[in-house]
């Protein structure tokens, strides 16, 4: 059974925290010169929020995690706590990729990337002062653990110019999607089955692009660990996700918990929160 103790090896990397107040404009400073590196970016605002990012600039062969990280690797971790004038920030996550590390697997990015932020002001009328203090990993063979210390006041309405990184990196998170719901790119029924080997979630899924689609499943919480699964061919030609009932809290029924499904077909993506299908 997975587990949330991730196992890797670390060897430190250290990052060149800022210092000193905010900066304004429509990005931070990177808060390393060279190498692996972090920095805030403004965007404009939507429905009250102001829109940013939080771009990560990594060395070519290395990679950074999503925000539930599979079999091997750390989440990153933001501490907005310094930040002024800040009543919440949501981080929004670009469709990842999943990696095979020799025995295990993991799921994150491995190029340049943004994580797009949902900013939503105390007071829409006054700026905004970020404070980011950002942990995450870096990883090749070993895996390096970074901090960036970043620092970035946002005007009142956001930036005036939209960052196209930031704008490429929202048109990739996946978009709201119900289990059920007919499209291109889809989850048809999410099911409990009992096998000779034990419980089993089999997902059946719309896509077009079978060899490229992948999905990945969540719990509702941070004790959650459920397994990357499996792909195969259902009888009807539909593409069928499965995996092992693992990893789940003692005590906890996953026939009723809510689960995040992320389904990944290509360019398109979409994530559906809800619990199993009904049979």
């Amino acid at each position: 059974m997975l587990s949330r103790l991730r196992h890797y090896t670390l060897c430190s990397l250290a990052l060149v925290p800022l210092a000193g107040p905010a900066l304004a404009g429509d990005m931070s400073a990177w808060s390393a010169p060279e190498g692996t590196a972090a920095r805030l970016v403004a965007g404009g605002s939507q429905d009250g929020a102001l829109m940013g990012g939080v771009e990560i600039r990594l060395p070519p062969g290395l990679k950074t995690y999503w925000r539930y990280p599979g079999d091997s690797g750390v989440p990153p971790h933001f501490d907005w706590s310094g930040s002024r004038n800040v009543e919440a920030v949501e981080v929004l996550w670009p469709a990842p990729t999943r990696f095979d590390d020799g025995g295990s697997f993991s799921i994150g990015y491995k190029h340049d990337v943004v994580l797009p932020l949902r900013i939503t002001p105390k007071d829409r009328a006054q700026p905004v002062e970020l404070k980011l203090n950002l942990d995450f990993a870096v990883c090749g063979k070993i895996c390096q653990p970074a901090n960036a210390a970043l620092d970035l006041a946002l005007p009142p309405g956001g930036a005036a110019t939209a960052y196209p990184a930031l704008k490429q990196a929202l048109a990739s998170v996946p978009h709201p999607a119900t289990l059920g719901a007919q499209g291109e790119t889809g989850i048809a029924t999410a099911e409990l089955h009992q096998g000779a080997d034990g419980a089993v979630l089999r997902i059946v899924t719309h896509v077009d692009h079978a060899e490229a689609a992948d999905l990945f499943v969540e719990g509702p919480g941070e004790d959650w660990a459920l397994p990357l699964p499996s792909r195969e061919t259902g009888a009807d030609g539909r593409t069928v996700f499965v995996l092992p009932v693992e990893g789940v809290p003692s005590g906890v029924d996953v026939a009723t918990a809510r689960l995040r499904f992320t389904l990944v077909d290509g360019e398109r993506a979409i994530e559906v929160d809800a619990p199993l299908s009904a049979r």
